[in-house]
């Protein structure tokens, strides 16, 4: 039961590269084990035949493979059947990421467990379960994760890929590696492929950059794996100090100027050494307020990622234990931090962060690196004297004077015995609180310290002077003064918070509506401007791209309002040569923050239209080299072919030695003749392709019958092809009768070359507003997946080489659809086979259309006798 139990042992062989050793080392340690008393069984193996391969499995038991029946043919596969009722300690099994079949049978591929697999990978899940032990083989190019880079490396994208969690979960990861030198030499013997595919192989996949880059790659993903390892290791086992096995160097952001010296002496630090790593650590207030300038913050972090860093931002009450912490979590060896910017009345009253990072850092190394901004303060935002406004301050003087004479008026005219001197000073503290709630801390004290006085010299004995007989009056007016003024300052502190909030709040509606506006496709500069000027109420704002050159002009990239010109007295640099310029002169610190917030997000928009536009050009060179790559495949075979031919006909007639009769003659003039006509035609379909990508077609719109150019094509076909016209023969179109005959030879043309021996029906059909017409085969079809692709320059069906023609054919023929505004698509013809639709607009009126269908009639029975 504990065999049963017990999960097997999966090691992978890594490659980065076809022929690099993988499968071979894997049936080496096979042996090994064999004779070590293990029982080795070899469930598959893919030599494609390499003889060194294949005499590398020895006498090793190899498992029948399983035949699978698949549209048409039987391909092989891992009988997982019999081997799992086989039941070795070890298999060998070749291709972690090879895709399996379905076969046509309806139980599926093949019988037993894992009938439904379609990758190996699950085959070896089910081995593993079942407690065998696995030996595979996996290149580098075949993880999901990395398909694109290797696509962006190679320009070959891989289909059979398999999930990064499979290798992560292998028990072992042997890299097999080799100089891509060595792997050159050993593919130009013919160890690797056969010698006819050596030199394209040499050419495109296997260049010395190609395969570095491959060979990088594979490499860093198995450090990142061990590494991955040894951070879950010492998670597990709770080790909390650094494991300094690759230096990694943690620099400290605060966000201030003095960052970017800090990142350039780390980058310093690290060098070009290998394995070393740059990350840079920010962290972010408590409190949740921005902390440091946010375009400082953009162009730093910017900086790190240009540097080849990482950017780490926590959160923390302590920066120095938040700073430490994450340095910690990252297994770095180094920490870099600045100089303390506190002045010396600041250190006076306590010690600053670097010195207790310095305090804590234990095992790692601190180093402190000075910078223009030592001892010159921390920044501190100016503070509102009163959070209340100017009209409100207005009013609380006003209440303060009037209310004290009134009250006291009142109080004289009252009499001043009626009252004792309580009920006075409480009348008097409530209109301090009153004065507080209307215009704040100042005016309220200012209040308590005038009743203080008025009291004073009107109702308590000796009266009309300032001098206070009895003790207990001097402890009332303390009182009052102190009560009085507490309560302004707590008035005046809510009225601060209340108003710190609420600009809090409007700060964080705006950086939430600009964080959203990441995820908006179609975002732009104007609008982005426009939001802020209304958002910051700035009057008129634009973005410019200041020249590289004096002697060049600047470039207004967008406005908000009128221009604001050179001059604007607020102008905010952004990355690279952009500036945000606004007419407000003065602005609040956390608008200043919000301005820069906005100034980053217009820099990235900027930037990512470049990025869009270079992508876009790159994509257009990236196809045109593609379109010539591929001409010049197709011209190296197909221009070739018709040549030879000629060569050939036209050496034979000039040969004086041997006596041609007038049958063979005439026959290598028909060849010299038909290989010129070939010649003619893909000359011609280039020069068609050239004016479709140059959008030079010219179109000459008439009205004509739709069956006219129909049987221009089918007079010009085989007299074996078998071809018939049905449909709605009265149909007129609107289009060009040249380049509508040229559209329907061509897709004839290649319907007879696929389709010799079966039936081919052209309709001609009608819906509002169109002229259709359809080519119907009954050939052996296009799969659904590649019928999109039939019309791209220099494809033919299945990738066939002796098919004669470059592939322009049906390429040709869409752009003259696109050219006439009309459409040429592929469908599956129901029953098996492939339909072409030409779709042409018809917008002919009902004059041209009577005349064109004459025109047609009278011509039709010249044309019927050729189709005939």
């Amino acid at each position: 039961m504990e065999d049963i139990a017990r999960r097997g042992h999966l090691k992978v062989y890594l490659g980065f590269a076809p022929g690099v050793g993988k499968t071979y080392a894997c049936l080496q340690e096979a042996r090994e084990l064999r004779d070590a008393g293990k029982d080795v069984v070899v469930g598959l193996i893919e030599d494609h035949g390499r003889a060194r391969t294949r005499a590398a499995v020895g006498d090793l038991e190899v498992l029948p493979r399983i035949q699978i029946p698949h549209r048409g043919a039987v391909f092989e596969d891992m009988d997982l059947a019999a081997l799992l009722e086989r039941r070795p300690d070890v298999a060998v099994v070749d291709e972690l990421a090879h895709s399996i079949p379905e076969g046509d049978n309806p139980e599926g591929a093949r019988p037993g467990p894992g009938a439904h697999h379609t990758k190996r990978w699950q085959d070896i899940e089910t081995l593993l379960e079942a407690g065998i032990d696995v030996l595979s083989t996996v290149n580098i190019q075949h993880l999901e994760s990395l398909n694109d880079v290797v696509e962006s490396i190679t320009g070959q994208r891989q289909r059979e890929t398999t999930p990064d969690s499979v290798l992560r979960a292998a028990d072992d990861v042997e890299l097999v590696d080799l100089p891509p030198e060595a792997l050159r030499a050993r593919l130009a013997r013919g160890e690797v492929y056969s010698a006819d595919k050596v030199d394209a192989a040499l050419g495109f996949y296997f260049r010395v950059g190609n395969l570095t880059a491959l060979r990088e790659l594979a490499l860093l993903w198995l450090a990142d794996q061990v590494d991955a390892r040894m951070i879950a290791y010492r998670r597990e086992h709770n080790i909390e100090a650094s494991w300094p096995a690759r230096e990694r160097i943690a620099v400290a952001i605060t966000g201030g100027p003095e960052s970017e010296t800090l990142i350039r002496r780390g980058a310093r630090i690290v060098g070009r050494r290998a394995g070393r790593e740059l990350h840079a650590v920010h962290v972010l207030r408590d409190d949740g307020l921005a902390s440091g300038s946010a375009a400082l913050l953009d162009r730093q972090r910017a900086l790190v990622h240009e540097l080849g860093g990482s950017w780490h931002a926590v959160r923390g009450a302590d920066p120095a234990r938040a700073l430490l912490a994450t340095a910690r979590s990252i297994n770095a060896s180094q920490l870099v931090i600045g100089q303390s910017r506190r002045s010396p009345i600041e250190r006076f009253f306590g010690a600053g962060v670097g010195a207790r990072i310095v305090r804590f850092a234990g095992d790692i190394d601190v180093h402190i690196v000075t910078h223009d901004a030592v001892g010159r303060g921390r920044a501190r935002a100016a503070r509102d004297p009163s959070a209340l406004g100017r009209r409100r301050r207005i009013l609380g003087w006003i209440l303060s004077l009037v209310g004290s004479a009134l009250l006291t008026a009142g109080f004289l005219a009252i009499g001043r015995e009626t009252f004792p001197q309580s009920i006075n000073l409480l009348s008097y503290i409530t209109l301090s609180v009153a004065v507080a709630l209307v215009g704040g801390m100042l005016p309220a004290i200012s209040t308590s310290l005038l009743g203080a006085l008025l009291v004073n010299w009107f109702f308590t004995p000796p009266t009309g002077t300032l001098t206070i007989s009895e003790p207990e009056s001097i402890f009332a007016l303390v009182v009052y003064v102190g009560v009085a003024a507490a309560v302004a300052w707590v008035v005046d502190g809510s009225a601060r918070s209340a108003r710190a909030a609420n600009e809090a709040n409007r700060q964080a509606s705006i950086l939430a509506e600009l964080s959203s506006s990441f995820l908006t496709a179609d975002e732009d500069v104007p609008s982005l401007l426009v939001r802020l000027r209304d958002a910051l109420n700035l009057g008129a704002v634009e973005l410019v791209r200041r020249p590289e050159h004096k002697e060049d002009q600047e470039v207004v990239l967008g406005n908000a309002g009128e221009p604001v010109g050179a001059d604007a007295p607020r102008r905010l640099s952004l990355a690279g040569d952009l500036e945000l310029r606004s007419t407000a002169s003065e602005l609040a610190p956390a608008d200043e923050q919000l301005l820069e917030a906005y100034g980053g997000r217009l820099a990235r928009v900027v930037e990512h239209r470049e990025l869009q536009r270079v992508q876009m050009e790159t994509r257009e060179l990236s196809a045109g080299n593609d379109m010539r790559t591929a001409l010049l495949a197709a011209v190296s075979h197909d221009l070739r072919t018709p040549l030879t031919a000629i060569k050939a006909g036209i050496s034979s007639l000039r040969m004086d030695d041997i006596e041609l009769d007038p049958d063979d003659r005439a026959e290598l003039l028909a060849t010299i003749e038909a290989g010129a006509d070939r010649l003619d035609d893909l000359v011609a379909n280039l020069l068609d392709m050239s004016r479709i990508s140059t959008g030079m077609v010219p179109v000459h719109r008439i009205p004509f019958a739709a069956v006219e150019p129909c049987l221009q094509v089918l007079a010009s076909l085989p007299s074996d092809a078998q071809v018939r016209l049905t449909g709605e023969t009265e149909a007129v179109c609107l289009a060009d009768p040249g380049l509508v005959e040229r559209i329907l030879a061509n897709v004839l043309e290649n319907a007879v070359r696929y389709a010799p021996d079966a039936p081919i029906r052209l309709e001609v059909g009608t819906r509002p507003g169109h002229v259709v017409f359809h080519v119907i085969d009954r050939g052996p079809g296009v799969a659904e997946h590649e019928q999109e692709h039939i019309f791209t320059p220099f494809r033919r069906l299945g990738d066939a080489t002796t098919t004669e023609g470059l592939g322009l054919g049906l390429a040709v023929s869409k752009g003259f659809a696109e050219a006439m505004d009309g459409n040429l698509t592929a469908e599956a013809t129901p029953g098996g086979g492939l339909t072409v639709v030409l779709d042409l607009p018809d917008n002919t009126d009902p004059y041209d259309r009577d005349q064109a269908r004459g025109m047609g009639e009278r011509r039709r029975p010249k044309q019927e006798r050729h189709a005939s």
